[in-house]
């Protein structure tokens, strides 16, 4: 799954554009990550179809919560489904094939099953703070009480969303600055830009803006 401060970044530069609700909409779009701190898998939250398969099923998801994408939190929850299923159908096949890493210097490594995640792991903390200067995010809600929501999503436990800002907190209180193995910030940059307008002209095919 693309990194907390990815999934902002897209939500943050999506709302200049359609000014919903700030705090609804920022929390809405980590709400789906709350699954791997209760212990559960990202097969329900994420809409899977199998635990093998990280793309998100949209279609599944509008089938179920189309009409309330007026919801704030709902939509931005949406936001990161369609920013996962984004980042794992285009983004992510670029640097990791046949179980090699390509880095940024130029070089490849073989990843053992389960190794790549530690890297993309990594890169997402060394990409926080850049992340933050570069989209300028006001990151206050993660340190301030959260508004209450409807009980819409029933694929995450909405008494339990504190949890998931909690832990977007943490995640800042630990953000340093390492050179990154994989992820230039110019690509990354790039797929925020691109994730924006794919997900505006979703939102306006679906008469949602």
């Amino acid at each position: 799954m693309a990194s907390s401060m990815i999934h902002i970044s897209v939500a943050n530069e999506i709302n200049k554009i359609i000014n919903k609700d700030r705090k609804s909409l920022l929390i809405g779009t980590i709400a789906p990550d709350i699954s791997k701190h209760i212990g559960k898998t990202k097969l329900e939250s994420h809409f899977l179809d199998d635990v093998k398969n990280d793309v998100p099923n949209l279609k599944r998801f509008l089938d179920k919560y189309k009409d309330y994408l007026d919801d704030d939190f709902v939509l931005g929850y949406y936001i990161h489904l369609y920013t996962d299923y984004l980042w794992f159908k285009y983004f992510i096949p670029d640097f990791f094939k046949d179980s090699y890493v390509y880095k940024l210097d130029g070089t490849k490594e073989y990843l053992p099953e389960g190794k790549a995640i530690e890297y993309i792991y990594n890169d997402y903390t060394n990409l926080n703070v850049n992340l933050i200067d570069e989209y300028d995010l006001e990151l206050d809600i993660f340190y301030e009480d959260i508004p209450e929501f409807k009980n819409i999503i029933e694929e995450i436990p909405m008494d339990k969303i504190q949890i998931i800002v909690d832990q977007a907190g943490i995640i800042l209180e630990n953000t340093k600055v390492v050179k990154p193995y994989v992820f230039d910030m110019k690509l990354v940059n790039n797929f925020i830009k691109l994730c924006k307008e794919y997900i505006l002209s979703d939102l306006k095919n679906l008469g949602v803006i």
